[in-house]
């Protein structure tokens, strides 16, 4: 499969947060967000089996991984991946972007799937599956990033509308006013987390990191 990277790192987002984890993203998306911060990996890998991926996860002293992207699903040895993280009994999520089905992947008791509705300020939100929300269990989650107000109002229909089983994360796009996000959640007493990115207040926007 093609990686763009592999690397050691604090999970910075969802409910594994301040977690260590092994982040392993692949290359490839079939989306282009307006407010996307890995675009480096749209093209950019190398070809690795999965073979080599196992053996170099394990130099770090870490049983999470997080399977990212660009969008991981698109690899069609993605679930051989998975299996083999499993039989080594790492504990893995995918972040997937909501465009895919994810019916595959659900029924694993050892992969937590980590669900990206976009909203419409990522001008992808047309391209969602949206009955993947259906889907998700108690141990998944599910993420809306939030831009504007519209976002907000947006991400609360799809809620209403699917009543998913699962947390649900709004997150503000980087270098917008978390405080404003907050206070719509306050305000209408919704049962989501205040989602921000752990990873980039602690180590800025490197990549790799």
């Amino acid at each position: 499969m093609k990686i763009n990277e592999i690397f050691y790192s604090i999970q910075g987002e969802g409910s594994w947060t301040g977690l260590p984890n092994i982040f392993i993203r692949t290359t490839g998306c079939n989306l282009r967000c307006t407010y996307c911060d890995t675009q480096y990996a749209y093209e950019a890998g190398t070809e690795m089996t999965i073979a080599s991926i196992l053996s170099q996860i394990k130099s770090y002293p870490c049983t999470h991984i997080c399977l990212t992207g660009g969008e991981p699903l698109l690899q069609h040895d993605a679930p051989e991946l998975l299996a083999a993280l499993s039989k080594k009994h790492y504990k893995t999520s995918i972040e997937t972007n909501g465009s895919i089905p994810i019916k595959p992947f659900i029924k694993k008791q050892s992969i937590m799937v980590s669900l990206d509705i976009k909203c419409p300020c990522s001008q992808m939100h047309t391209k969602m599956n949206l009955d993947n929300i259906v889907l998700l269990r108690s141990q998944d989650q599910l993420k809306f990033v939030i831009k504007t107000r519209v976002d907000y109002e947006y991400a609360k229909i799809i809620i209403t509308k699917y009543k998913p089983k699962c947390t649900i994360f709004f997150q503000p796009v980087w270098g917008t006013n978390p405080i404003n996000l907050g206070q719509w959640i306050l305000e209408d007493g919704l049962s989501a987390h205040l989602g921000i990115q752990l990873h980039k207040i602690l180590f800025g926007e490197t990549k790799g990191r």
